[in-house]
């Protein structure tokens, strides 16, 4: 039975609620997958003088597993959870001072008189930072307070200090926390590239600092996301559209949110609160439209060219279609068979060559990142949200269709 006009407002209203595609996740009843990453942050926040970093692509879900960790611990005793986002103008010290600005304790004191009353005061933990601050010194406070408490402390963005000496700053607390046996835990929120750094510049924390890598979400994992949004709304959704969600997104949960909201609003205006193969298809248009305005302008200076022969749309394209390793990265090679398919007929590297070159360039861009040297270059969009909506403008275009997609095995 076809759902009435005041109940498919409902529906609209609440499906909004059940999918999170522009911020992330920070309820545990909608967070999903992740299970395995989960438990290898719990188990480092459960032995002492363990901490964890949690490193990956901009995109695969960091923050959201950051925001719901504390909902997740079991460890006895009170837990409290500071978590600071870094910016580009942070240092060590201003950093701390975000942290312990967050985490507030309340005392009792003891009021005059003959009646035995008490009064509460909330103290900021800044309180107790010296005015320059050194690693000795934040063991001092997470020390002082750890009779009380188990302090989790979380550096989302850690990738974004730019202070020289903020990584080696950080890994010397690691390493007196650790040696202390503070029951304190470091969790550090980042890109790849910050372990390798962050480990360079202090090689004996490695043992005290849990590597958790995030890599995409398993389709199995991205089907989760959906299959919780909808079912928490009285929804359900076709195998067939389930597994074409999960295409598309590529194992990054944003756009699982985004086709997620965008079907189950078209099967909602169809008066159906079931989502088929065909309402995910008409959900691609509303995601391109919806995708964030810097992804939207990035593509544009990529494929725009007065030439209308130009091949750079259908080069991304094909870059996107192209099998890449667990790092994202994918060699010219690789670029080949999605081009000769694109373009229904034979397409050798030196036909394109100059196209990928030319994406790495800041005349177009970037919008891809190169590594490597001559004749064995590698490549990878720089931002993985990028690589979903190219393919979803290519379905939208009509440079592929979804048959295509699916014998490419993306």
């Amino acid at each position: 039975m076809a759902l009435k006009k005041k109940e498919r407002e409902r529906l609209a209203v609440r499906v909004g609620k059940a999918f999170s595609p522009a911020a992330p996740i920070d309820q545990r009843r909608l967070f999903a997958g992740r299970t395995e990453q989960l438990r290898q942050v719990i188990d480092a926040i459960n032995q002492k003088g363990q901490h964890a970093i949690i490193f990956g692509e901009r995109g695969v879900g960091k923050t959201s597993l950051a925001n719901v960790l504390s909902d997740f611990l079991h460890t006895a005793g009170v837990v409290l959870a500071a978590k600071v986002n870094c910016d580009g103008t942070d240092d060590y010290a201003s950093v701390w001072r975000k942290v312990m600005g967050e985490a507030r304790i309340v005392t009792q004191i003891r009021e005059m008189g003959f009646v035995e009353a008490y009064a509460k005061e909330t103290h900021s933990l800044a309180e107790l930072l010296p005015q320059e601050v050194r690693p000795d010194d934040v063991r001092r406070v997470l020390q002082a307070i750890g009779s009380e408490l188990i302090l989790i402390v979380i550096i989302d963005e850690f990738d974004r200090l730019r202070d020289e000496r903020a990584g080696g700053l950080f890994a010397d607390t690691i390493k007196t926390l650790s040696d202390y046996s503070v029951p304190a835990t470091i969790v550090l929120v980042g890109v790849a590239d910050t372990v390798d750094e962050l480990i360079r510049e202090h090689l004996s924390i490695e043992r005290a600092l849990v590597q958790v890598r995030m890599p995409r979400m398993s389709p199995q994992e991205l089907n989760e996301i959906v299959n919780t949004g909808l079912s928490s709304v009285g929804m359900s959704i076709a195998p067939d559209a389930l597994v074409y969600i999960s295409t598309l997104s590529q194992g990054l949960p944003h756009y699982t949110h985004l086709l997620g909201l965008h079907s189950a609003r078209e099967a909602i205006d169809s008066g159906r609160t079931s989502v088929t193969r065909p309402h995910v298809e008409g959900a691609i248009a509303d995601a391109i439209d919806k995708a964030q305005e810097t992804i939207r302008a990035t593509y544009h200076k990529a494929t725009m060219s007065p030439r209308r022969e130009n091949l750079y749309r259908q080069v991304l394209l094909a870059s996107a279609l192209a099998r890449a390793d667990d790092f994202g990265y994918f060699a010219a090679a690789d670029v080949r068979e999605p081009m000769t398919r694109i373009m229904g007929r034979p397409f050798e590297i030196p036909a394109f060559s100059r196209h990928l070159n030319d994406l790495c360039e800041q005349l177009r861009g970037p919008v891809l990142h190169k590594i490597g040297s001559a004749h064995r270059f590698r490549f990878r969009f720089l931002n993985p949200l990028m690589q979903p909506f190219v393919i979803m403008n290519g379905l939208s275009s009509g440079m592929i269709d979804a048959a295509l997609l699916q014998q490419l095995g993306r």
